[in-house]
């Protein structure tokens, strides 16, 4: 292993990312309520060009006014090709308080597309003597994001979290697919004239998590567009749980549940992760490095497998 040790990610509850357009202020109080650990209000897709302004007013008056609880408050700006990124970060940082806590921001190519928002939201800060580091999440959604994402990982140390978002990923990436996430009909392999439908997401989710935790960070995972789909995003949710992204974003909510569910280690989970934890400690004791458990050949690795299970079940546990 190297000497070089892996850096310990954010301590949040990160299962469900909640989306609402800032053009509709009449969901917010629902949003605020909900069961979903982060909120992020939206200033780019879901919002009109005409309505971009009147969007940022009432989501800077909802972090002011509104109990948003202990969630993670989070706004996504529009992006850096575009002339509005510049006035959502200063009116932002500006007027909303401390209670914001995160910039989510799209479409992030490289590292220099951070540098530049991490650049102008520190002149902010500065000058309004801010009395806490806005954090940023970022999302991978062109070909440029994936290829460049070890570095844009570390490019910036208010980073805490990267989502995938698939939509404007498969278009960037030419993908014969309108759909958002989830199988695609015709990635499929076929074995005795059966077909097996693959995933095509997930070399990309891979390299997220690969890059997050090597730098520290949270790896997320994004929409699932067809939300009168409930097997098929928890079937999502459970692939990217099972790859080590620790949340989902839900564009509906009828997706918080779903995603707590998926995310939110289950007693059976974490009650085998803790037995294994007691048969290795009692290994150890022995000066044995590895033990049996229930049939199978259990040791080191197996501690941090098991650790990993038992410290996010006990950051669920210690916001509840």
């Amino acid at each position: 292993m190297s000497f070089k040790i892996q850096p310990t990610p954010p301590i949040r509850p990160n299962r469900c990312q909640l989306f609402g357009p800032g053009s509709r202020p009449e969901i917010f109080i629902k949003m605020a309520k909900s069961k979903a650990d982060v909120i992020n209000l939206d200033l780019e897709d879901s919002v009109s060009l005409k309505d971009k302004s009147i969007a940022r007013a009432n989501i800077i008056n909802a972090i002011k006014n509104i109990d948003w609880g202990t969630k993670t408050l989070s706004v996504r700006i529009n992006g850096l090709d575009t002339p509005f990124w510049y006035t959502d970060i200063i009116d932002l940082v500006n007027l909303a308080g401390s209670r914001l806590d995160q910039i989510l921001i799209p479409k992030v190519g490289c590292a220099s597309d951070v540098y530049a928002v991490d650049a102008l939201v520190t002149a902010v800060e500065k000058n309004i003597n801010r009395d806490r580091q806005v954090k940023f999440e970022l999302i991978i959604e062109s070909a440029a994001g994936i290829i460049n994402i070890n570095e844009i990982a570390k490019s910036s140390p208010r980073i805490e979290a990267i989502s995938l978002g698939a939509a404007d990923f498969a278009a960037s990436m030419g993908m014969q697919t309108t759909g958002i996430g989830g199988t695609q009909k015709n990635y499929y392999m076929i074995h005795e004239n059966n077909k097996y439908w693959g995933d095509p997401w997930h070399w990309a989710q891979t390299a997220i998590v690969a890059a997050c935790r090597t730098n520290g960070l949270l790896p997320v995972d994004g929409p699932f567009g067809d939300f009168s789909d409930d097997a098929g995003f928890l079937a999502q949710a459970r692939r990217s749980a099972t790859l080590g992204m620790v949340g989902k974003w839900a564009i509906h909510p009828k997706q918080i549940e779903l995603a707590n569910i998926v995310f939110t280690p289950s007693e059976e989970t974490v009650l085998e992760a803790k037995e294994i934890l007691s048969v290795m400690e009692t290994a150890n004791a022995k000066g044995e490095g590895a033990a049996v458990y229930k049939g199978r050949l259990v040791d080191i690795a197996s501690i941090k497998q098991a650790r990993v299970i038992v410290n996010q079940y006990e950051i669920f546990c210690k916001d509840n």
